[in-house]
């Protein structure tokens, strides 16, 4: 195993992490050396012993080293930093989804163009292997469809609410675990899974970084009696970012769904991440694992250093062709089943309306239930539909909410995995 002379930037949970695994990895790594680390600012609950500390983490940059790891965060000045290393001949490992999202085209042909790798295993599900299981691994089948639940915390969320707790209080459990960042809008609003899972398309169809817009939704309307409801046809609720190849392009998604409890993503609990891909040679295959935690995280990126340690003898990854991007399609045009709630005035004739507008938009009616009454006095209707068009279902739904009789509606559509 080659030596390597490893620069860190950032000293935060993650780099701290990384740095102690790696100073008592028992010899493992003895033909590494943590030469400096760029860190704004001391971290009390990490002793970085006599490893010299640049306060400018673009000093890192021009140190003697061969890797530099980008732990720092956010996008623009890690994108800076990332292209400064590459363009100075050295290999770049970073677990930062966000900046590989919105700059991975460019980053990665800066990396061929100068001869080097930019690595980011983790900056997908941690340290659970993904990226180049996809990019190396695969490489012999066609893959049609990549879904899984991709954010720890929304998983971490749903799997509480489940069991009956409520959305504010299962946050504030998973802020103080860890799990979850003071501001938590990127994991909650469906953001983090969405970068995910670009990355993830990029890889396994060379839809580009970033891809176009595409529909991103969060977890912050869903509501325990969503899972009661589910829970009567033998259902669960969980966020599930999907990418999917056709003859017409690619889809790409991230968004609540209702899941058969049968389906093999239903059954992870807590922080766990999980990925089902369809292949033609393999058939359909999960890997899942530990979405978040500063152990995985490291376990992903030594992974990738293990491989740059190596990469005389192999290729550590295989990068996108960019130059065939397939179409995107429009989210508007999909077609699913939807779980439908509606809160209504107790009032003779509601169910008739909602029925007439359905109808008129050819939305056929699988399930339709009137629940027991609410405290306001409503009433709650659950309906299950068959597949429809998405622009259609959304004009249905506005049809419903001009009428006053109709006081809230909410859909989560139902994924067939």
């Amino acid at each position: 195993m080659a030596k390597l002379k490893i620069g860190i930037c950032g000293w935060g949970n993650v780099a701290t992490g990384l740095y102690e695994q790696l100073v008592n990895g028992d010899g493992i790594y003895a033909d590494w050396e943590i030469c400096c680390i760029g860190a704004r600012r001391d971290n009390p609950k990490c002793n970085s012993g006599s490893t010299k500390i640049f306060r400018d983490i673009f000093e890192v940059v021009e140190a003697d080293i061969d890797v530099l790891v980008e732990l720092i965060g956010g996008v623009e000045t890690a994108k800076d930093l990332i292209t400064r290393a590459l363009n100075s001949g050295k290999h770049v490992v970073t677990a930062n989804k966000a900046v590989i999202f919105e700059h991975g085209e460019e980053l990665i042909n800066l990396a061929i163009k100068n001869n080097v790798k930019l690595l980011f295993e983790s900056a997908v599900c941690a340290g659970t292997p993904v990226i180049k299981m996809l990019s190396n691994d695969l490489s012999a089948n066609k893959i049609s469809q990549v879904a899984g639940m991709l954010n720890g915390t929304t998983n971490f969320i749903l799997s509480n609410m489940e069991e009956g707790a409520s959305y504010e209080s299962v946050l504030q459990e998973a802020q103080e675990k860890g799990y979850a960042e003071p501001d938590p809008s990127l994991d909650v609003n469906g953001t983090d899974a969405a970068h995910k899972i670009g990355i993830l398309a990029a890889l396994a169809f060379n839809s580009g970084l970033p891809a176009s817009d595409f529909h991103i939704e969060g977890i912050e309307n869903i509501q325990s009696q969503d899972f009661i409801y589910a829970n009567d046809f033998h259902m669960t609720v969980k966020h599930l970012a999907v990418a999917k190849l056709n003859n017409k392009g690619v889809e790409l998604r991230s968004h609540p769904v209702m899941l058969s409890k049968d389906s093999s993503l239903a059954g992870l609990k807590g922080v766990r991440n999980g990925i089902q891909f369809d292949t033609n040679l393999l058939g359909e295959f999960l890997v899942a694992g530990s979405g978040a935690g500063r152990e995985s995280t490291a376990s992903g990126l030594i992974s990738d250093l293990f491989a740059l340690s190596k990469s005389k003898k192999s290729s550590p990854m295989q990068y996108p062709d960019f130059s065939k991007k397939p179409n995107l399609l429009n989210f508007d045009d999909l077609i699913f089943k939807y779980y439908v709630y509606l809160e209504v005035k107790d009032e003779p004739g509601v169910l008739a309306l909602i029925s007439k507008i359905f109808a008129e938009h050819a939305i056929g009616v699988d399930k339709i239930i009137q629940k027991d009454q609410l405290d306001n006095s409503s009433v709650p209707v659950v309906i299950f539909t068959d597949p429809i068009i998405e622009s259609e279902m959304q004009i249905a739904l506005q049809d419903l909410e001009n009428h006053p009789v109709i006081l809230n509606s909410k859909i989560i559509r139902i994924e067939d995995l």
